[in-house]
């Protein structure tokens, strides 16, 4: 029998795939689906099924509520050190986006509450967008910042050049690469492994990504310069794109040592 831990592995891994061939909600109509249980999200399937959890994921539309609320009960039935937490998940390899708006004080300053307030809530709206299309996980939204996570279980092995793509449609989205853009971003891409799972305490969890990966990812982002976006030799190589012709940097991220190349934006 699997652990649990083995159960995240094989999920997060994207082995989830010959389950989800096999679910018999694949017979009731009709698309789009849960990615994970084939749920279908529309009518008249969702008749059914929607009242009892069935329906689109905050972090990711096309996973469902319900799917998440399983894989939490792992969370639960974990034994932890302290009495109220609880954390489960695995470790596996992915791709991480950070993409923050640069110089957002400054704004704030120069704007009414009002258009500083639309401004961010657009930046958000988009951001959701463009990460939702690219299959990745909304891990958070940390005031000018948001950060995506790119799932082989989502995207399939190519995260890193999934990842890519999503970041320079997210730039474009904002307007770069023609005339000013509306919301002037900076964005990062990495490629490690680190713990992907839900922490919780105090009877809340969430689903999110730890480690040093992530460390280094935000790092790497507050180096971007309006309208780049910084990616690591990893990421790229995971991608199988060439970094010949790109402009190098040799940057320490909190004092440790990274090579990045700036991916173009058009």
């Amino acid at each position: 029998m699997n652990t649990a831990e083995q159960e995240w592995q094989d999920l997060l891994s994207g082995k989830h795939a010959e389950r989800a061939a096999k679910s018999p909600f694949r017979f009731l109509p009709s698309n789009p689906r849960c990615k994970l249980c084939q749920a279908p999200f529309r009518a008249p399937g969702k008749l059914l099924l929607g009242p009892l959890g069935f329906t689109p994921w905050a972090k990711n539309p096309k996973i469902c509520g319900r799917c998440f609320k399983e894989i939490d009960k792992h969370a639960r039935r974990c034994p932890t050190p302290t009495d109220g937490e609880r954390v489960a998940g695995a470790e596996v390899e992915l791709s991480m986006l950070f993409a923050d708006v640069r110089g957002s004080s400054e704004l704030a300053r120069q704007m009414s509450v009002v258009d500083f307030t639309k401004l961010m809530s657009r930046f958000y709206e988009v951001s959701k967008q463009v990460l939702f299309e690219a299959d990745a996980i909304v891990e958070k939204f940390v005031g000018d910042e948001v950060v995506g996570l790119f799932l082989p279980f989502m995207t399939g092995p190519d995260h890193a050049g999934v990842a890519l793509r999503a970041a320079r449609d997210l730039l474009l989205a904002t307007g770069h690469g023609d005339g000013e853009p509306w919301a002037p971003l900076g964005a990062a891409v990495h490629t490690g492994v680190a713990f992907v799972g839900v922490v919780g305490s105090m009877g809340t969890s969430d689903f999110t990504a730890l480690g040093d990966p992530m460390n280094q990812t935000a790092h790497l982002a507050s180096h971007a310069a309006v309208g780049e976006i910084l990616v690591t030799e990893p990421a790229m190589r995971s991608a199988g794109v060439s970094m010949n012709g790109l402009e190098h940097r040799h940057l320490s991220l909190k004092g440790h040592p990274a090579e990045a190349v700036v991916y173009p934006v058009s």
